[in-house]
């Protein structure tokens, strides 16, 4: 059976291959893989919709690394796309409590759906659960996902299985999603999207791109090196060619309270078309950066940002900027003066490697907090590029390899104005010179 059916309220779900697969399995660990956009985060959502509606008083978790990454992702598709909007509307059945910060769902058979994020383990953790639904699975740590596995043990017995049923994108090839052999691996491919590929009647492919099908998939084909072989190709690989050696388990540090004394920073890559930047850093005693807050938006003029920007009361000691005379001015005029940034290229990747390697000390120079992103960018989203600085850097690739690599070769130009600001930012402090020149 290559297709399944479920229907959603009014809405008609359809499902092929690896998706398929994934719903009609009913063990006890299941995870579903593959690149971007193969419909893998909508398979699960309405698969958890459906076992929340059959079973009475079933009781459900869905939890990703933090609060704050789920109700800006999976909770969006979950209202918007499963339930259509529908959930605020009145006498809607599914009742959401909580607000702009929701906790849960309930569901006129009295099953519940919690949100929660492994940033606040205690307070959904305590609970037993029938369902536990976990989006980008990759992001977590096994002991983390070992915390689930206890949490959706079969305690609470208000359906006649459990599971824990996740979704992700591939990462490294040592990853420990793929060393867990009782979690069962499908993975999903574009074919076995509908919303991209026409299927007929008969659930056959027919050849045929559907409705913005093709440019969904030109947008998949022009990313570049690990980004493109990960979300283009469904690839578990390293990060050969990658022109910083980020790794999101020791680069990517959970949010914490910035001490008052510790300097603050801005620094800024114009765009409009092309996302907007700016991101806020602090630095510690030891000269450490932490980017702890970001805007990465398109197709918003410099004064909106600015008013966006000046939201924000704190004591910042300098804004570096990109050059461009006329979008600097339009910040001076709304009281944000800048500096222009060094954008010399080769010595800027150079200062940035030496703050991404593990100094003497074994740390890193510079830390990305989680979850700072101010608002995400559902334009950049939908096209499958990236939405912040952190989602760059397997994308930011040497056009050769190492190896073959001229000393002047720059790094493909594509997706990369969150890695223009770190260098701005990085060129201030180590460049050797700190440009003054302001408005």
């Amino acid at each position: 059976m290559t297709a399944v059916i479920a229907v959603n309220h009014e809405v008609g779900f359809r499902c092929y291959g690896g998706a398929a697969k994934f719903w009609q399995y009913t063990g006890p660990e299941v995870v579903l893989s593959g690149p971007y956009d193969t419909g893998k985060t909508i398979t699960a959502l309405q698969k958890l919709n459906v076992l929340l509606a059959k079973y009475a008083n079933a009781r459900a978790l869905m939890v990703r690394k933090t609060y704050k990454s789920l109700i800006n992702s999976a909770v969006v598709t979950f209202e918007e796309k499963v339930h259509r909007g529908k959930i605020d509307a009145p006498g809607y059945p599914i009742s959401k409590y909580g607000g702009e910060r929701p906790e849960h769902y309930d569901y006129p058979n009295g099953a519940r759906l919690v949100l929660g994020g492994m940033d606040n383990p205690q307070k959904t953790l305590s609970a037993e659960y029938d369902f536990v639904y976990v989006p980008q699975l990759e992001e977590l740590t096994a002991d983390e996902y070992q915390a689930l596995v206890r949490a959706c043990s079969g305690r609470a017995g208000n359906a006649p299985y459990t599971q824990l049923l996740c979704d992700c994108n591939p990462d490294v090839p040592e990853h420990w999603i793929l060393k867990r052999g009782r979690l069962v691996f499908l993975e999903s491919r574009h074919e076995d999207n509908p919303t991209i590929y026409e299927r007929d009647a008969n659930g056959n492919l027919t050849g045929n791109y559907a409705l913005g099908g093709e440019a969904r998939m030109a947008a998949l084909d022009s990313m570049t090196g690990v980004r493109y072989k990960r979300g283009r190709l469904g690839l578990w690989v390293g990060r050969e060619g990658q022109v910083y050696e980020y790794d999101p388990a020791i680069h990517l540090i959970d949010r914490f309270d910035i001490p008052e004394d510790w300097p603050r920073y801005r620094c800024i890559d114009f765009g409009y078309a092309n996302p907007f930047v700016c991101k806020w850093y602090a630095v510690d005693g030891d000269g450490r950066l932490y980017r702890y807050r970001e805007i990465y938006m398109s197709q918003r003029t410099v004064k909106q940002h600015a008013k966006l920007i000046n939201s924000f009361k704190e004591p910042i000691v300098a804004t570096v900027a990109d050059h461009d005379a006329e979008d600097r001015a339009t910040l001076a005029e709304n009281g944000i003066h800048t500096i222009a940034a060094d954008k010399r290229i080769s010595v800027g990747i150079e200062k940035m490697e030496e703050r991404i390697k593990a100094a003497k000390d074994g740390k890193p120079r510079i830390f990305y907090l989680r979850d700072s992103l101010i608002e995400v960018d559902q334009r950049m989203r939908d096209q499958s590029k990236p939405t912040c600085t952190e989602e760059e850097f397997g994308g930011y690739v040497w056009p050769t390899t190492k190896a073959g690599r001229a000393a002047d070769e720059r790094p493909i130009k594509t997706d990369d104005h969150g890695m223009d600001t770190d260098r701005y930012m990085i060129m201030y402090f180590d460049g050797g010179e700190n440009f003054q020149v302001g408005w």
